[in-house]
């Protein structure tokens, strides 16, 4: 069955780093998929942190470019978040998200669009103190 499942997070002090991975199952065709974090606070709508397309094109909201680095490794089928310079407004649960438009995504700037990906992890939260 496909599947996608986050770990890594937990609880940081303001400052901190975290380094969040996503695994996804045979059944995501994971080196073909566009794939993304997205996240959403208590009250908050959810929103793109950071995509990366099957060329390595990546995109950031301006909140946490410079702090915050999305990777794949498409051996492993996995996706990572390292998260540095953490602050409190960063805690949410971040979700991993995969979409079949792998080539295209962040090139047409629609890699934040929820619409786009059609498999989705559970969560990991992620709680920043300050």
């Amino acid at each position: 069955e496909v599947q996608l499942v986050e770990s890594g997070g937990g609880s940081a002090q303001s400052g901190g780093s975290l380094r969040l991975s996503c695994t996804a199952s045979s059944g995501v065709s994971f080196n073909r998929n566009s794939m993304a974090w997205f996240r959403q606070a208590p009250g908050k709508q959810r929103e793109g942190v950071a995509g990366i397309d099957t060329d390595g094109r990546t995109a950031y909201i301006d909140s946490v470019k410079g702090r915050f680095t999305i990777s794949r490794d498409n051996t492993k089928n996995t996706l990572y978040l390292q998260m540095n310079n953490l602050e409190p407004e960063d805690t949410a649960m971040y979700y991993c998200a995969a979409g079949p438009y792998g080539a295209t995504i962040v090139l047409f700037g629609h890699a934040f669009d929820e619409g786009e990906y059609n498999h989705w992890g559970p969560g990991t939260q992620v709680t920043v103190s300050s």
